[in-house]
């Protein structure tokens, strides 16, 4: 399994343009911010200090919350392209057992979004610190550590899910593309979720990935909110981080770290096990 693993990694990093077209909506959602919205969002919220770095962190714990989507989905390109070209039959036929194959592709692009969600923190920190604002401290940047092999797990075997399903290369290049432009709405990027209509709030806060933006956002955002909010009523508090999804309320019910952790396990489970089988089954 460890040897396909290795093929499909270097498939996946060879084709320059599916490295990037895996990254088109991280780069869409970070030219929306630059060119127009970032001025927009710090303008909705003059009386704050530190303003800017504020919602730059806002903004790259979206973007790592969805590269892994991404960036799985290009990883997954392999598995589609082997089918619509029949190489797949030659690995069947070969003594390798199947779940080993299977197990290739989800690992290869496993391995491939969890890379490529800390090249976006990475990259993140650096823009944060452009902007003015200040990078993780060490306590922030472990958690979010140990975050995002939990977020790119049930952002892959929901990948995994819908890629079990596509036999053509041209109808999985059209998957593509739409969930790359997408996924910034369906997570509460493009857009603050209190500025959103009460039916598409509902939709962001019940869509698996958005678990793991507020997840990400409660901890990169800790301690830019705190300064930035100094001596401010908690209720002001309160209302800025439900305004941008910092923090999820269903009726009398907010939901906290231990919740969108138990949803994104409960995520994983539910799309990898009939993806496998969808996958496994298929005749030779």
């Amino acid at each position: 399994m460890l040897n396909f693993t290795q093929r499909n990694l270097k498939v996946f990093f060879r084709q320059k343009s599916a490295v990037f077209f895996s990254l088109l909506g991280v780069i869409l959602v970070i030219g929306l911010y630059v060119l127009f919205l970032g001025d927009v969002w710090i303008r909705n919220f003059p009386e704050i200090q530190g303003a800017k770095g504020l919602m730059g962190t806002w903004v790259i714990a979206g973007i790592v919350s969805i590269t892994p989507v991404t960036t799985a989905m290009g990883a997954f390109e392999a598995m589609v392209q082997d089918r619509s070209r029949k190489l797949n039959r030659d690995f069947l036929a070969s003594p390798v057992q199947r779940w080993k194959l299977v197990g290739g592709y989800v690992f290869s692009a496993y391995l491939v979004a969890l890379l490529m969600s800390l090249v976006a923190l990475a990259l993140g920190e650096l823009y944060i610190l452009s902007c003015g604002g200040k990078v993780l401290a060490s306590g922030a940047l472990g958690k979010t550590l140990l975050i995002l092999p939990l977020s790119t797990l049930a952002s892959s075997t929901m990948v995994f899910f819908f890629v079990s399903f596509f036999q053509s290369s041209a109808a999985f290049s059209t998957a593509s593309t739409v969930i790359g432009t997408l996924i910034g709405f369906l997570t509460g990027i493009y857009l603050p979720l209190g500025s959103l209509p009460e039916a598409v709030r509902w939709v962001v806060k019940l869509f698996p990935v958005s678990h793991a933006g507020a997840l990400l956002r409660q901890v990169m955002l800790e301690a830019p909110t705190a300064e930035c909010f100094a001596g401010a009523p908690e209720a002001a508090v309160r209302d800025f981080q439900e305004s941008m999804g910092v923090l999820y309320r269903y009726g009398d019910f907010t939901a906290g770290p231990f919740t969108h952790a138990l949803v994104l396990l409960g995520v994983s489970i539910l799309f990898f096990l009939p993806a496998w089988w969808n996958v496994s089954r298929k005749k030779s």
